[in-house]
């Protein structure tokens, strides 16, 4: 984390364990790592190695056992349950691997449901952009069951 990069997203001494005693799991144990603005990376491992519990301890989706997770220079564990909602609405984009899209909404209507939530008016022109620019146009009165999996992808995004 030096020169001209920042950490958009920071975990320091982060760990995760889920019960107690034998039924402890411990999913992520002191993790350390910054992850840089404006950069792809990739996290690898195999199945049950903590990477999905690591990303959802770093978006705030949930809370680590101990360590600290920074969004920017916000630390989330000083965050009340509201300050984090709006951060993560303001700050964070998901993409779950099973997209999280409300089957009873269309496509239009969960591309713009965080705005909805937020109290915000889409702007036209931009949604207009944003679905041709990837390609949904004539998809966008779908329920997601009727999306090929590719589509509900770029819904999602």
């Amino acid at each position: 984390m030096t020169g001209e990069r920042s950490a958009a997203a920071r975990a320091v001494g982060a760990t995760r364990v889920y019960g107690s005693g034998a039924a402890e799991v411990r999913a992520i144990d002191d993790v350390t790592v910054a992850f840089d603005a404006g950069r792809f990376t990739a996290i690898m491992g195999p199945s049950g190695a903590g990477k999905s519990t690591l990303m959802h301890c770093v978006a705030g989706l949930d809370t680590l056992s101990s360590g600290q997770v920074f969004i920017g220079d916000v630390e989330l564990g000083s965050l009340s349950d509201r300050q984090l909602t709006v951060l993560r609405r303001e700050r964070i984009g998901f993409v779950f691997q099973s997209f999280n899209l409300l089957p009873a909404l269309d496509a239009e209507e969960n591309i713009t449901l965080p705005l909805t939530l937020a109290g915000t008016r889409p702007d036209r022109a931009w949604i207009d952009a944003v679905v041709g620019t990837v390609g949904l146009g004539d998809r966008f009165g779908r329920r997601p069951a009727e999306l090929s999996g590719g589509q509900r992808q770029r819904v999602a995004v």
